[in-house]
């Protein structure tokens, strides 16, 4: 009996396939656990961005922001990942002492309060850390306030958490010579410390602390998403520290091209019309349609505080002293 010609050409064409699917660019990008989340940001980035690059996009969670810092400083430049996204500028002179990242030679008009000309670090949102309660329920006025007071809070390991450094900066910033006495008063007030952000927050919505360490922006997703208008941030008396979350490209990425076309994206429309009501920050490009509505209900800070990336660095050690010494007791 003949044999049917088309056998091998079908065996042809798998092997086509197969050979295009493996030729399938990768580009990995580590960032932090909520950022991956099925409610994050991740999942409609990677979409919008594989629809321009012909290429997969592997987001990988890992614990929280400063946890991210830590693991590439392990790995060094074995690091399987092209891409980091969720350092903040209390981490960005760590990050850029290790040598470890690349320029991201991006070009943008930035939508931030403030200046911005750094080569390595891009940012791509930004906001202000806020301690967010029930609105019904009371509400502290300021950090000393909060010290001195009863109220039961969580907040996150500095060691691990962006949120948790920015508190500790918040404090030196706006009590450089008191720190430690705040930190000692504070201790009381803490019910738990938590590794991350989502933990921390989990714990609030649950009812185990009267407040949460989180952003301003945080009563946004209540009011926004689930037509809950019960959670605001407190507007404190002292100010606001400000975090600028970046992103960085790996020099030992092995897809540089398409390591800088991601770099590119995250300030396009693409990418930042996603943030405000996935990651809930203000963008670090105010989208073409502006920002959602209910973040004009949102508590804008009298006082902004931020540190330079070398004064954070510089205390860093200090700040994570007193409150180790202040949780210890």
């Amino acid at each position: 009996m003949q044999k049917p010609i088309y056998l091998p050409v079908v065996a042809g064409l798998a092997l086509c396939a197969t050979s295009t699917l493996a030729e399938t660019p990768v580009l990995q990008v580590l960032t932090y656990d909520s950022f991956v989340s099925d409610w994050g940001p991740g999942p409609a980035i990677e979409t919008a961005f594989e629809a321009e690059c012909a290429c997969d996009l592997e987001f990988v969670g890992s614990s929280d922001g400063a946890a991210l810092l830590a693991r590439i400083q392990l790995e060094g430049p074995r690091t399987e990942f092209d891409v980091v996204l969720g350092l903040d500028t209390n981490l960005t002179a760590a990050a850029r002492e290790t040598g470890l990242f690349a320029p991201h030679g991006v070009t943008a008009d930035l939508d931030l309060p403030i200046a911005w000309d750094d080569a390595e670090f891009l940012p791509f949102d930004w906001g202000y850390f806020a301690f967010v309660g029930n609105a019904d329920a009371e509400a502290a006025v300021s950090l000393r306030n909060l010290a001195t007071g009863d109220l039961k809070i969580v907040i996150q390991d500095p060691r691990s958490s962006t949120p948790g450094l920015g508190l500790l900066m918040w404090v030196k910033e706006a009590y450089p010579d008191e720190a430690a006495d705040i930190w000692a008063e504070l201790s009381d007030n803490i019910v738990t410390v938590t590794p991350g952000w989502s933990e921390a927050y989990g714990m609030f919505l649950d009812g185990e602390a009267d407040a949460v360490l989180s952003y301003t922006t945080s009563p946004a997703y209540h009011l926004i998403a689930e037509e809950d208008a019960s959670k605001v941030a407190w507007p404190f008396e002292e100010g606001h520290y400000m975090q600028v979350e970046v992103a960085a490209k790996l020099a030992s990425t092995d897809q540089p091209e398409l390591a800088d076309q991601f770099m590119a994206f995250i300030v396009s429309e693409g990418f930042q019309s996603i943030i405000p009501t996935t990651n809930w920050m203000y963008p670090a490009v105010t989208p073409q349609a502006g920002l959602p509505d209910g973040f004009e209900t949102l508590v804008t800070p009298a006082v902004s505080l931020l540190k330079s990336p070398e004064d954070a660095a510089a205390i860093r050690a200090e700040a994570l002293e007193e409150w180790r010494n202040a949780l210890s007791q």
